[in-house]
């Protein structure tokens, strides 16, 4: 098989699709939202593929397209109920019957939509500098966010933990 744009294109997404699941498991909900979020953020991949530079790794362009994607597709189809709904979880909530992982995971959906993005990155192994490439951001802000969000995720999961 030659090595078109669109074979190299289906290759690179096949070899990091797990990057579009975590996004989309953290910026939608219901399965629709989440398969239409799935195919936007494919379609959006596609179209900006030709400005697609190597000289960063293709899984960290793929984030940016698609945290950007989450981002504008929270903001157009995103019913304001949802979004309160799932901002406003109760440490109650995600300590019922919840191990670690998931009051983490719960924790984190919870964050506003740039520490949800910060934090994400940051648990993917991303260094402070490429975060900052990624989201447009200066790496002293990154670090800074990044601080206080893990703070704040202690806090939460250290109140958790004594209310059980």
């Amino acid at each position: 098989m030659p090595s078109t744009p669109s074979n190299i294109f289906l290759k690179q997404i096949g070899a990091h699709e797990g990057i579009i699941h975590k996004v989309v498991s953290l910026y939608t909900d219901g399965k629709e939202d989440k398969e239409d979020l799935y195919q936007e953020i494919l379609l959006q991949s596609w179209k900006s593929f030709a400005n697609y530079k190597a000289e960063a790794q293709f899984s960290t362009w793929l984030y940016r397209v698609a945290l950007n994607t989450a981002l504008n597709f929270r903001r157009k189809y995103q019913k304001t109920e949802a979004l309160t709904a799932t901002q406003n979880l109760s440490d109650t909530d995600v300590s019922a019957g919840s191990g670690d992982k998931e009051m983490l995971y719960y924790i984190v959906k919870s964050l506003d939509e740039v520490d949800k993005m910060l934090i994400t990155l940051h648990f993917e192994g991303y260094k402070n500098g490429e975060i900052a490439a990624i989201t447009g951001m200066t790496t002293n802000y990154v670090n800074v966010k990044l601080h206080r969000i893990k703070t704040h995720i202690i806090h939460r999961l250290k109140s958790v933990h004594n209310e059980s």
